[in-house]
């Protein structure tokens, strides 16, 4: 079981998760600027790449809102601020060393019930705007949830099965000596694979396709598109953090303390999933459904049988 963290750790954990996502973003701009215009020639020019970023998220602030002939803005606005919402809701089980803020005995089933939130929050982004192009964006997410939701609660799952138990804590305890990742690596490929469909990210970003003039986004400016696109790095950021506690061992690490390691295993993945944006191939809805449906199901729940065979005989 994690320790609980002092009082503080609520306020600055949504501030952590903002800073880790703004350094996401930083990263993936440097590297689009490396794709369209060749490598940044001195340390000043790869500094004003990898803020670019904040620079667009200054111009959103600034930018006027757009009207939708009959638009339900409320629950528009309500979708939008349930994106970052969940992100954080989610984050609030992360152990950060051996501590975290909450570490209830469902903190595994908590983390999945936030995806849920996340799939309502971008549907109706989509509906709110009474937009055709937007309603495509919010029916592709729940299309894409529907598909990798299944292999991605059995992945996570798996986790909690060789931990034999629900609580995030116990499941970091129970990869003290040996990673799950190791005796678990379709789980952890296949939640790797989730993580970008969670947060309709690279190859699995169809909701908020260029195909459909920017999807579930199209119609959101101003301070509600900023929020929608910024909720979808902080569930990139926290998705790639639930990684650590479940498959690499959380904060167990020799020489450095705990919070380090967790730090150190996060960026590691973020990074890993920010770089797999360009090296995954785009696949279409219909193809990533097959996908899922036909191996990636079948892969977890034989990973799944192989975990709860080697528990049972512990």
């Amino acid at each position: 079981m994690a320790d609980a963290a002092p009082l503080w750790a609520t306020v600055v954990l949504p501030v952590a998760l903002i800073l880790a996502a703004v350094c996401a973003a930083g990263l993936d701009a440097v590297l689009s600027a490396a794709a369209e215009r060749g490598r940044a020639g001195t340390v000043r020019e790869l500094g004003v790449r990898a803020a670019a970023p904040l620079r667009e998220g200054l111009r959103l602030l600034a930018q006027q809102r757009r009207r939708t002939t009959a638009a339900d803005t409320l629950l528009m606005r309500l979708g939008v601020a349930l994106v970052p919402l969940a992100a954080v809701l989610a984050g609030a089980v992360l152990p950060w060393g051996f501590e975290s803020v909450s570490d209830p005995s469902v903190g595994v089933v908590w983390f999945n019930a936030m995806e849920a939130l996340a799939w309502a929050a971008v549907w109706l982004a989509g509906w709110g705007p009474n937009s055709v192009l937007s309603l495509i964006g919010g029916y592709r997410f729940l299309a894409q949830g529907l598909a990798y939701e299944l292999p991605h609660m059995f992945a996570i799952t798996t986790a909690a099965l060789g931990a034999e138990s629900l609580r995030v804590g116990d499941v970091v305890a129970a990869q003290d000596g040996l990673w799950f990742a190791v005796w678990m690596p379709a789980a952890f490929v296949v939640y790797l694979l989730s993580a970008l469909a969670m947060a309709f990210w690279g190859p699995l970003g169809h909701p908020l396709s260029p195909d459909a003039a920017g999807g579930a986004a199209v119609e959101l400016t101003g301070v509600d598109r900023l929020v929608l696109l910024g909720g979808r790095w902080l569930l990139l950021v926290v998705t790639a953090g639930f990684s650590v506690p479940l498959f690499l061992g959380g904060g167990h690490g020799p020489l450095l303390p705990g919070w380090a390691w967790t730090l150190l295993k996060t960026a590691a993945v973020l990074a890993l999933l920010v770089v797999g944006r360009r090296l995954l191939p785009v696949l279409r809805m219909e193809r990533y459904m097959e996908l899922a449906w036909l191996v990636l199901v079948p892969l977890t729940l034989l990973q799944a049988l192989f975990v709860a065979v080697v528990v049972l005989n512990r």
